[in-house]
């Protein structure tokens, strides 16, 4: 029986890598330079290797073996952010991290590999920068696709896009990847959808454990609760006064704006440059906005006057509700904001699954 191994590097809190199992695949080793994130991942993958340090220190052939099924991971993105501008430019050294997620391939030499970034990735330097690592990634003898895509058309009750780089090994058959085929949901989750049987909170709650207002009612309630009991880390920012009297004037769908014509943004000495994203409240029959760090962005709950909690904005990107965040609060709502939705990462290893075992000799163990 054929195992499909996986390697995880800028791992996160592992979005990715719960994915990866959702396919059948088996993480055997992580790689993530945060202590936070790391412990994370490692208090939700018992069987993986986690390497807490400087990816630029780790040498992949002490810690696993040549040839593992996949590798995939996401090098620093905030160089790429079309969202950054103090730092989007080819000084940045984040910029860079992407020289040893080659270094993994060139190394490792994996079947597959999947490259994850921002949307700014792709357009950075007018484009010629994720030419150059697409070419260098073939150069290694890779045969590559890549696309944007949104998490919304993928079961993610989120609208959050993504660029991806998939590649295949030019000497283990003529396997043909396809963004285009990649199986999308008939319908969009919503966010009332996703967060209906959760329970009610106030600004500023921290309750460890729950129980849900509702039994489970969608496939996408029953997938996210699939082996949980109870709603877990219902921890909610506490909001200053003032902050909350500007949640109760904000409908659906508006933002600071509509705080601003009640008056209510006098601590703001100036709005010229604010997000429209700051001071969101979701709307209960689309799929959230992007959930970035929505603590800082003060993104409101769909029905209360209050910020997400950090389940709710857990469920927001499709992390399973027995996933647990570690380290402070404001850590583990960076977490999630930072991590590639686990629906998202499953469609794309289900079709590379899906084409490796029908093209392999011996049964795939998924």
């Amino acid at each position: 029986m054929r195992k499909l191994t996986a390697v995880d590097i800028f791992s996160g809190a592992g979005g990715m890598s719960i994915g990866s199992v959702m396919a059948g695949l088996e993480p055997l080793l992580a790689v993530e330079f945060d202590v936070h994130a790391a412990a994370t991942y490692e208090a939700n993958h018992s069987n993986t290797k986690v390497l807490q340090q400087d990816i630029k220190t780790v040498n992949p052939l002490e810690h696993t073996e040549k040839h593992p099924f996949i590798l995939f991971g996401g090098p620093p993105c905030q160089g790429f952010s079309v969202a950054n501008t103090k730092t989007r430019n080819i000084k940045n050294p984040n910029n860079w991290m992407f020289q040893e997620y080659l270094r993994f391939v060139k190394d490792l030499e994996p079947e597959w590999f999947l490259f994850e970034n921002v949307v700014g990735f792709r357009s950075f330097d007018k484009g010629k920068f994720a030419i150059e690592v697409e070419g260098e990634l073939k150069s290694l003898g890779y045969e590559t696709n890549s696309t944007v895509l949104n998490a919304s058309d993928f079961g993610v009750p989120q609208d959050r896009k993504r660029f991806f780089i998939v590649g295949h090994r030019t000497d283990r058959g003529g396997i043909k990847f396809d963004f285009n085929s990649l199986e999308k949901t008939k319908s969009k989750v919503t966010v009332g959808e996703a967060l209906k049987d959760l329970p009610s909170l106030v600004n500023g709650d921290k309750i460890e454990i729950t129980n849900y207002r509702f039994p489970p009612k969608g496939d996408y309630v029953h997938l996210m609760r699939s082996k949980s009991r109870k709603a877990k880390q219902n921890f909610v920012t506490e909001n200053k006064s003032h902050i909350v009297d500007r949640y109760r004037v904000i409908k659906q769908g508006e933002n600071w704006e509509a705080a601003k014509l009640k008056g209510l943004l006098e601590t703001y000495s100036s709005t010229k440059h604010t997000h429209s994203g700051i001071y969101k409240r979701l709307e209960e029959d689309k799929p959230a906005v992007t959930i970035a760090n929505y603590r800082k962005s003060m993104l409101i709950h769909p029905h209360e006057d209050r910020g997400l909690s950090l389940r709710e904005a857990a469920r927001l990107q499709s992390f399973p509700d027995h996933f647990i965040f570690k380290g402070t609060l404001s850590f583990q709502q960076q977490q999630v904001g930072n991590a590639v939705p686990p629906l998202l990462a499953k469609a794309i290893f289900d079709q590379i699954v899906q084409l490796s075992c029908a093209n392999s000799s011996s049964k795939c163990n998924t």
